[in-house]
């Protein structure tokens, strides 16, 4: 007997959102608060401003992000969460959670 198995399209429609390389740093970094382009970008330091660009805008277009412009002398852009966004959250504290038990940080394979 040949069993049929399938993953929920919801699911597969975040994990499509969070596994795409940079999103979930870029959450990470907005769960902070809101952000400067270039605070996301000195934060992920690997990230070009290019991709950083292109992501945001797929974030903002999925209604993860919200982009303000505050249009006085200079023009201010800044970044943040909206609450769909923000509900993240516990996902990415379990991430950390599991990360932590199962992963040694750069700081730590220096001491052993």
């Amino acid at each position: 007997m040949k069993r049929t198995l399938s993953v929920c399209p919801k699911f597969e429609k975040a994990f499509q959102i969070i596994g795409k390389k940079w999103n979930g740093l870029i959450i990470e970094v907005l769960l902070n608060g809101e952000c400067h382009f270039s605070m996301i970008a000195d934060a992920i330091p690997e990230l070009s401003d290019r991709m950083l660009a292109a992501r945001l805008r797929e974030l903002e277009a999925l209604g993860l992000v919200d982009r303000h412009v505050d249009t006085g002398y200079p023009v201010q852009v800044t970044y943040r969460l909206t609450e769909k966004g923000q509900e993240i959250q516990p996902v990415l504290a379990e991430v950390h959670r599991w990360a932590d038990k199962w992963f040694v940080s750069a700081a730590e394979a220096k001491i052993k």
